[in-house]
Protein backbone atom coordinates (compact mmCIF):
# COMPACT_ATOMS: atom_id res chain seq x y z
CA UNK A 1 0.00 0.00 0.00
CA UNK A 2 2.76 2.14 0.54
CA UNK A 3 4.54 1.75 -2.58
CA UNK A 4 1.21 2.01 -4.69
CA UNK A 5 0.62 5.72 -2.47
CA UNK A 6 4.45 6.76 -3.37
CA UNK A 7 4.01 5.99 -6.80
CA UNK A 8 1.01 7.91 -7.40
CA UNK A 9 2.68 10.82 -5.34
CA UNK A 10 5.45 10.65 -7.60
CA UNK A 11 3.31 10.19 -10.68
CA UNK A 12 0.99 13.21 -9.59
CA UNK A 13 4.50 15.83 -9.04
CA UNK A 14 5.58 14.95 -12.83
CA UNK A 15 5.28 17.67 -15.10
CA UNK A 16 4.86 17.03 -18.96
CA UNK A 17 7.79 18.27 -21.29
CA UNK A 18 4.55 20.62 -22.64
CA UNK A 19 3.51 21.89 -19.46
CA UNK A 20 7.26 22.42 -18.42
CA UNK A 21 7.54 24.38 -22.07
CA UNK A 22 4.56 26.76 -21.97
CA UNK A 23 6.27 28.69 -19.31
CA UNK A 24 9.87 29.52 -19.79
CA UNK A 25 11.84 31.04 -16.71
CA UNK A 26 11.97 34.76 -17.76
CA UNK A 27 15.63 34.65 -17.81
CA UNK A 28 15.13 32.33 -21.66
CA UNK A 29 13.12 34.83 -22.46
CA UNK A 30 15.07 37.59 -23.96
CA UNK A 31 18.67 37.29 -24.95
CA UNK A 32 20.76 40.34 -25.17
CA UNK A 33 23.99 40.97 -26.36
CA UNK A 34 26.43 44.01 -26.26
CA UNK A 35 28.03 45.53 -29.10
CA UNK A 36 30.64 48.98 -29.19
CA UNK A 37 30.02 51.61 -32.03
CA UNK A 38 34.07 51.48 -32.70
CA UNK A 39 36.48 48.69 -32.89
CA UNK A 40 38.88 49.99 -31.06
CA UNK A 41 37.77 52.87 -29.03
CA UNK A 42 40.08 55.47 -28.84
CA UNK A 43 41.28 57.07 -25.48
CA UNK A 44 38.84 60.52 -25.17
CA UNK A 45 36.74 59.59 -27.46
CA UNK A 46 32.82 59.12 -26.73
CA UNK A 47 31.06 56.09 -28.69
CA UNK A 48 28.10 54.42 -28.02
CA UNK A 49 26.98 50.92 -26.46
CA UNK A 50 24.04 49.03 -28.00
CA UNK A 51 22.34 46.30 -26.19
CA UNK A 52 20.49 44.57 -28.55
CA UNK A 53 17.61 42.22 -26.84
CA UNK A 54 16.23 39.32 -28.79
CA UNK A 55 12.33 38.64 -27.01
CA UNK A 56 11.14 35.01 -27.79
CA UNK A 57 8.71 34.50 -30.02
CA UNK A 58 5.24 34.76 -28.52
CA UNK A 59 6.53 37.00 -25.75
CA UNK A 60 6.91 40.59 -25.11
CA UNK A 61 8.54 42.81 -22.80
CA UNK A 62 6.90 46.46 -20.96
CA UNK A 63 8.51 48.89 -22.90
CA UNK A 64 10.48 52.06 -21.13
CA UNK A 65 7.55 53.98 -21.39
CA UNK A 66 4.94 52.28 -19.22
CA UNK A 67 1.39 52.41 -19.93
CA UNK A 68 0.03 51.33 -17.10
CA UNK A 69 1.60 52.02 -13.38
CA UNK A 70 1.71 48.62 -12.35
CA UNK A 71 3.56 47.71 -15.32
CA UNK A 72 7.57 47.08 -14.66
CA UNK A 73 9.38 49.14 -17.34
CA UNK A 74 12.62 47.57 -19.23
CA UNK A 75 15.80 49.10 -17.45
CA UNK A 76 19.31 49.70 -18.51
CA UNK A 77 22.01 50.31 -15.75
CA UNK A 78 25.75 49.73 -15.00
CA UNK A 79 27.65 51.09 -11.95
CA UNK A 80 29.98 52.00 -14.53
CA UNK A 81 33.65 51.21 -14.92
CA UNK A 82 37.08 52.23 -14.67
CA UNK A 83 37.97 54.57 -17.30
CA UNK A 84 34.37 55.23 -18.58
CA UNK A 85 31.88 58.01 -18.33
CA UNK A 86 28.28 56.49 -19.47
CA UNK A 87 25.72 59.07 -20.14
CA UNK A 88 21.63 57.99 -20.21
CA UNK A 89 20.15 55.17 -22.18
CA UNK A 90 17.78 55.65 -25.11
CA UNK A 91 15.17 53.53 -25.67
CA UNK A 92 12.88 52.89 -28.55
CA UNK A 93 8.79 53.50 -28.71
CA UNK A 94 7.15 50.11 -27.61
CA UNK A 95 4.07 49.52 -29.42
CA UNK A 96 0.77 49.43 -27.88
CA UNK A 97 -0.88 45.87 -28.19
CA UNK A 98 -4.15 44.46 -26.86
CA UNK A 99 -3.94 41.32 -24.46
CA UNK A 100 -6.49 39.35 -22.77
CA UNK A 101 -5.86 40.03 -19.36
CA UNK A 102 -5.77 43.63 -20.22
CA UNK A 103 -9.03 45.95 -21.21
CA UNK A 104 -6.76 49.07 -22.67
CA UNK A 105 -3.91 48.34 -25.02
CA UNK A 106 -0.69 48.09 -23.51
CA UNK A 107 3.34 49.64 -24.66
CA UNK A 108 5.58 46.83 -24.83
CA UNK A 109 8.77 45.69 -26.99
CA UNK A 110 8.57 42.11 -29.38
CA UNK A 111 10.96 40.44 -31.65
CA UNK A 112 14.37 42.22 -31.30
CA UNK A 113 14.49 45.85 -29.65
CA UNK A 114 18.11 47.92 -29.42
CA UNK A 115 18.93 50.12 -26.34
CA UNK A 116 21.27 52.56 -26.77
CA UNK A 117 24.17 54.25 -24.02
CA UNK A 118 26.34 57.17 -24.86
CA UNK A 119 29.42 56.60 -23.43
CA UNK A 120 33.03 58.41 -23.48
CA UNK A 121 36.59 56.69 -23.06
CA UNK A 122 38.59 59.07 -20.67
CA UNK A 123 41.91 60.27 -21.72
CA UNK A 124 43.07 57.58 -18.94
CA UNK A 125 41.04 54.41 -19.66
CA UNK A 126 43.61 51.40 -19.74
CA UNK A 127 44.07 50.13 -23.16
CA UNK A 128 43.18 46.85 -24.30
CA UNK A 129 40.14 44.40 -23.86
CA UNK A 130 37.89 46.37 -20.94
CA UNK A 131 34.68 45.27 -19.64
CA UNK A 132 31.65 47.74 -18.68
CA UNK A 133 28.97 45.43 -17.05
CA UNK A 134 25.55 46.33 -17.26
CA UNK A 135 22.32 45.16 -16.16
CA UNK A 136 19.33 44.46 -17.81
CA UNK A 137 15.89 44.41 -16.02
CA UNK A 138 12.55 43.21 -17.72
CA UNK A 139 9.25 41.98 -17.11
CA UNK A 140 8.19 39.12 -19.87
CA UNK A 141 4.87 38.13 -20.77
CA UNK A 142 2.86 36.07 -23.27
CA UNK A 143 -1.25 35.99 -23.74
CA UNK A 144 -1.73 34.11 -20.66
CA UNK A 145 0.62 34.95 -18.27
CA UNK A 146 2.94 37.60 -16.68
CA UNK A 147 6.11 36.03 -15.28
CA UNK A 148 8.73 37.28 -12.05
CA UNK A 149 10.60 40.53 -13.17
CA UNK A 150 14.50 39.64 -13.94
CA UNK A 151 17.64 41.07 -13.96
CA UNK A 152 20.21 39.59 -16.35
CA UNK A 153 23.90 40.57 -16.44
CA UNK A 154 24.92 41.88 -19.99
CA UNK A 155 29.24 42.48 -20.63
CA UNK A 156 30.01 45.13 -22.74
CA UNK A 157 33.03 44.21 -24.22
CA UNK A 158 35.02 47.37 -25.41
CA UNK A 159 38.82 47.20 -27.32
CA UNK A 160 40.68 50.62 -26.35
CA UNK A 161 43.04 52.09 -28.26
CA UNK A 162 45.51 54.70 -27.08
CA UNK A 163 45.48 57.02 -30.51
CA UNK A 164 42.05 58.62 -32.48
CA UNK A 165 43.84 57.31 -35.87
CA UNK A 166 43.71 53.38 -34.37
CA UNK A 167 39.23 53.60 -33.83
CA UNK A 168 37.04 52.29 -36.62
CA UNK A 169 33.86 52.29 -36.81
CA UNK A 170 32.31 48.81 -36.35
CA UNK A 171 28.65 47.27 -36.16
CA UNK A 172 26.98 49.82 -38.67
CA UNK A 173 23.50 47.87 -38.74
CA UNK A 174 23.41 49.18 -35.24
CA UNK A 175 25.04 52.65 -35.49
CA UNK A 176 25.00 55.19 -37.99
CA UNK A 177 28.05 56.92 -38.60
CA UNK A 178 28.47 60.87 -39.18
CA UNK A 179 28.64 61.55 -42.87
Amino acid sequence: MICASALLLAVANVKTPQAVAQVPSPKDVVTPAAFASYDPVARGKEFQIAVVMKIREGFHVNARKKSAEYLIATDLKTDGATGFKTGDVTYPEGQLHTFTFSKTPLNVYERTVVLKMPVAALPDAPTGVQHIALKLRYQACNNEVCLPPVTLPVDAVVNVAASAGAAHPAHPELFQTPR
